[in-house]
């Protein structure tokens, strides 16, 4: 028995792992009772990361589709097929003809040899991350008001914080660790205060939950502000020293209805001044918000970024912002370039100089036109004719209208994955790829944690890391990369982006990763950005230009519909469908469910007889959905929650693509038979 310090990578806190092998295959996990992202504690996916790697459903061998099915063939035959069809898909349509996707799941080294494929040998920018959905909104908002795009301080930083707000994220459900950190510090003193649409489990744990109507934050937000400024609670000194645009923002806020706030989001006035009180006195102050939020739009980011700047919330232990990625590598893909309007590093595409260094390294031009998001790859528009896939799912993915009739009509798509998929259906090429435990690769966190992720056990025969089988496609189409192992894509990552300068295997090994910035003058990484800072006007107010109001209900549609994540959610998970016990943790509701459900609050379905599970028929003015109610107390009155991946409930109402723009409809019930 042997046992190797990892880090799990089943969401984007990172906590710290032992991975336990016997005889050469996995055999457990535990918790790595230092690692400063959990100290000890780890959630159920945790304890049980290891059991995809030993799955019998495992894949092993390429297939090729052949007579429209696919059969075994041998990995040369499998690259020489996809260098083919992309030369002549290239040649005969352009290379903005053909698309990339990946997954979270995907390490740096991953990330970053996928998109540079795409860009340096298919000529495109049409690359982006499937699970990031609304990421680019935070990327944006982030870049323009503090200069960076990731979270300012550690999760550590929460037991440090006197007051906590988290908004729009059932943290218990998707980051655990994280509630589980933000739960205690409650219970040591600090204020904390819930935003949201829905109660979870942490709202019972709130001094104060702020129940927004759908759609309603960035007036909620807006609205603390206003209340900061009126009593006089600002950080005079530091907006003077630290930020620009304050008058800008002053002069637009002071028309702002306060009463039409409170009766617009439907919350006690009361509550709002409490929350504002709370956040400004109680110092120092952290913000988090999760995916929910990001889907609310700039606009909304912008005014609650405003708030912490109103503060002095930044640049201090236990004082800033953490935009959750609730996927593992969200923040790494990112870094990665695995963006359509961001080389590596965040060097926008139109940045003729940062484009020009780039060229020069790869010694290859770089496409100089934005490219596509995923959603805009299967809308329809889309004028695709292949797909590279790595580990992403899109049949699956709340992000896109009908993704499986845009597969079937593609000329030629790629598949990497551990598993046959609802997307290896439509595949031309399915790679099988070493899984977690079997290969070195690095992830960052959602804490901007740069960490190793150990291989612990050999891969079945002949598979190897993902990034690992497109160079060896690249060099069919004549590429010449010369990348031998992690070590060398990790130093061209070094040199590209300035962030992780001096990363390299043996600086990740100590102290349980690197926070980025990690540079040079900053070896051992950067755990608070802003701190001592000394550069003026560093920070930007954003403009207080209130979020559009949203659809609201009327006597022929009195519901609105919410889209968001919940237990529902995990069950479509690729690597918990192939682990037995989180299977059965994941699948409990669908034994009541089995065709998945909304939830309906308490007080609605009494009104209109309605009982739990009944069959029902979501109308709107676009269209009707079935489905079955569950009926809850989580769900405000009003509200209609939907589960993300209820493919049938979004396009058959016109909500497709509703995480990314945001987009609420209004519905009526009617029960079905």
């Amino acid at each position: 028995m042997s046992h190797h310090l990892s880090t799990c990578t089943f969401c984007g806190t990172g906590c710290g792992i032992y991975l336990e092998t016997r005889n050469g295959e996995m055999s457990g996990v535990y918790p790595s009772m230092s690692h400063p992202a959990n100290s000890g504690r780890i959630c159920v996916r945790g304890w049980h990361v290891h059991e995809a790697a030993g799955s019998p459903d495992r894949l092993r061998t390429p297939l090729i589709r052949k007579n429209n099915r696919l059969v075994p063939s041998s990995f040369d035959e499998a690259y020489n097929m996809i260098a083919k069809r992309f030369l002549e898909i290239k040649e005969s349509h352009g290379p903005d003809a053909i698309g990339f996707i990946n997954s979270a799941g995907c390490g740096n080294e991953d990330a970053y040899i996928f998109q540079k494929f795409a860009r340096a040998i298919i000529g495109t920018n049409n690359v982006d991350e499937g699970t990031s959905y609304s990421r680019i909104e935070t990327i944006e908002e982030l870049r323009s008001m503090l200069g960076i795009a990731a979270a300012t301080n550690p999760i550590a930083d929460i037991f440090s914080s006197k007051a906590i707000i988290l908004s729009k994220t059932d943290i218990g459900q998707q980051l655990p660790t994280i509630g589980g950190a933000i739960i205690r510090a409650k219970l040591n003193g600090a204020k904390l205060i819930v935003i949201g649409e829905r109660r979870h489990r942490i709202t019972e744990h709130a001094d104060i939950f702020l129940n927004t109507r759908p759609g309603t934050e960035g007036y909620l937000y807006t609205a603390l502000a206003k209340i900061i400024i009126d009593r006089g609670m600002v950080d005079m000194d530091f907006i003077r020293s630290h930020c620009s645009g304050y008058d800008d923002f002053l002069k637009n806020i002071r028309s702002f209805d306060l009463l039409f706030a409170s009766k617009y989001c439907d919350i006690d006035m009361a509550l709002i001044e409490q929350a504002a009180s709370i956040y400004a006195d109680f110092k120092p102050g952290i913000l988090l918000y999760g995916l929910d939020a990001e889907g609310s739009g700039r606009d909304s980011l912008g005014a609650l970024i405003n708030l912490a700047l109103l503060t002095g919330n930044i640049g201090k232990t236990g004082a800033g912002i953490i935009p959750l990625a609730e996927h593992n590598n969200t923040q790494g893909c990112c870094d990665m370039g695995v963006l359509p309007q961001y080389l590596p590093g965040y060097i926008r595409i139109d940045d003729t100089v940062g484009r020009a260094h780039i060229e020069s390294l790869w010694s290859a031009a770089v496409p100089q036109k934005p490219g596509i998001d995923s959603a805009e790859m299967f809308g329809a528009d889309a004028k695709l004719k292949a797909l590279w896939l790595d580990r992403h799912n899109p049949v699956v993915s709340a992000d896109n209208d009908d993704a499986a009739s845009v597969l079937k009509n593609m000329e030629f798509v790629v598949l990497q994955e551990l598993f046959m998929t609802g997307a290896a259906e439509y595949a031309h090429v399915v790679l099988p790829v070493a899984a977690y435990s079997e290969e070195n690769v690095t992830f960052t966190s959602t804490e901007r944690r740069i960490q190793l992720a150990v291989k612990a056990i050999e891969p079945p025969k002949d598979l190897a890391s993902s990034w690992k089988q497109v160079v060896s496609v690249a060099n069919l189409m004549g590429a010449g990369w010369s990348y031998n192992c992690m070590e060398d894509v990790l130093r061209e990552i070094a040199s590209i982006v300035p962030e992780y300068e001096a990363v390299t295997p043996e600086n990740l090994s100590r102290d349980y990763g690197r926070q980025w910035p990690c540079t040079k003058d900053h070896p051992l990484g950067t755990p608070i950005l802003f701190s001592g800072n000394k550069q003026k006007r560093a920070f930007a107010f954003a403009n207080a230009d209130f979020p559009i109001r949203p659809e609201t209900s009327d006597r022929d549609y009195p519901f609105m519909l919410s889209f968001g994540l919940s237990i529902y959610y995990w069950h479509q998970n690729t690597l918990v469908r192939h682990s037995e016990t989180l299977k059965r943790e994941y699948g409990i509701l669908l034994l009541d469910y089995p065709e998945g459900f909304v939830e309906i609050n308490e007080e609605d379905a009494k009104k209109i007889s309605l009982r739990d599970n009944q069959p029902i028929k979501l109308v709107s003015e676009n269209g009707v959905a079935q489905t079955h109610a569950r009926i809850t107390s989580e769900v405000r009155p009003g509200t209609i929650f939907v589960p993300f991946f209820l493919q049938d409930v979004m396009r058959s109402i016109g909500c497709g693509n509703s995480v990314s723009c945001g987009k609420k409809t209004c519905v009526r019930i009617e029960k079905a038979v």
